[in-house]
């Protein structure tokens, strides 16, 4: 049990660690886009008429901070990052980047981690009995579909999907809420009206992701169901889906949890395009809007930042569960 929870404990510390090494990343290119904060912004004001002088920026990067060494700037932000939460101001729209983000950051994680538990509810079971099923129709019928998720993107399953619904109900499903809950407080309400459009989303970004996941369940489990432990526990007289679950299944599912950070992310890279096309006002639209319109880094590193420490923590928690079921590992770590 010692070994375990050294385990933990240095699995915690190395996650601390990347979660560090990705802010100074983040916080590094937030630095190296042309031109500092105080001069984009007021660059902007210019636009919209407000006449700037060299004077006006340079009192707006004392204001901001941005006259001092860049180790202090830094260390400044990540301290306001892990100890308060705070991610400061937006740099174009200055306002509080935390107010941005209070629902379209979470909207945009319970929108991916949905996406991804669908996938992985219907890829393992479909995935198990693709790998040993004897029909050669339900095989080669399962592999099909599962080719058209991975050839299919979901830009485009996502446009089919609106025409459909606009040709035949008028409704081209856009959106995350109604539009006399878009501004409302939550509510019983607005959650089951936003569950009523969350779906489509959902759908389509666990479209690929099903795919992609039933590839590897079956590929792992066609590596699995050959091998000579399933043999001498199948001479032993286990059968059907004792012998499948408790033994092959269950070697071949530490690959695929091992993924899981790794799914979650590629997941969260789709969803800015499928957002645009739906026109979802969360996290995902707003990173578009921050990196390609506004150029506001403040307010993209904020959400990359949320993004890697999510995956971070998916890996953490992957990381217990693996020592946790396969023995192979527990025996490693644990000396069980």
């Amino acid at each position: 049990m010692a070994r375990f929870i050294q385990f933990t404990l240095m699995r915690a510390v190395m996650s601390l660690f990347t979660l560090l090494t990705v802010s100074l990343i983040v916080f590094s290119l937030m630095e190296l886009v042309p031109g500092n904060c105080a001069e984009r912004y007021l660059a902007f004001k210019n636009t919209q008429g407000s006449q700037i002088t060299i004077d006006d920026i340079k009192a707006e990067e004392r204001r901001l901070g941005l006259d001092q060494p860049f180790l202090q700037r830094w260390t400044s932000w990540v301290g306001n990052v892990f100890f308060k939460g705070e991610f400061g101001d937006s740099c174009i729209l200055r306002l509080d980047i935390n107010q941005l983000l209070s629902d379209k950051f979470w909207i945009s994680l319970g929108i991916c981690l949905a996406a991804l538990a669908v996938a992985y509810l219907i890829a393992i079971p479909v995935g198990i009995y693709s790998a040993t099923t004897k029909s050669a129709v339900a095989n080669n019928s399962l592999r099909f579909v599962s080719y058209l998720g991975l050839a299919l993107p979901n830009f485009l399953l996502a446009l089919i999907i609106m025409l459909i619904s606009t040709v035949l109900f008028g409704d081209s499903l856009t959106g995350l809420f109604s539009a006399e809950y878009r501004d409302a407080p939550w509510s019983l309400d607005k959650f089951l009206d936003f569950l009523s459009r969350a779906w489509l989303p959902i759908f389509i970004l666990g479209w690929s992701a099903t795919a992609f996941a039933l590839q590897t369940v079956r590929a792992l489990m066609l590596d699995e169901v050959g091998k000579l432990y399933v043999t001498a526990a199948s001479a032993r007289g286990i059968s059907g889906s004792k012998l499948l679950w408790r033994y092959p299944a269950r070697h071949a599912m530490g690959p695929v949890i091992n993924s899981l950070g790794f799914d979650l992310n590629r997941i969260f890279n789709e969803l800015p395009v499928v957002a645009l096309i739906l026109t979802l006002t969360e996290a995902g639209a707003l990173l578009i809007e921050s990196l390609a319109r506004s150029n506001d880094q403040q307010l993209a590193g904020a959400i990359i930042f949320l993004l890697t420490a999510s995956i971070v923590l998916v890996n953490f928690v992957t990381d217990i569960l693996l020592a946790l079921m396969d023995p192979r590992i527990r025996k490693g770590m644990i000396g069980a």
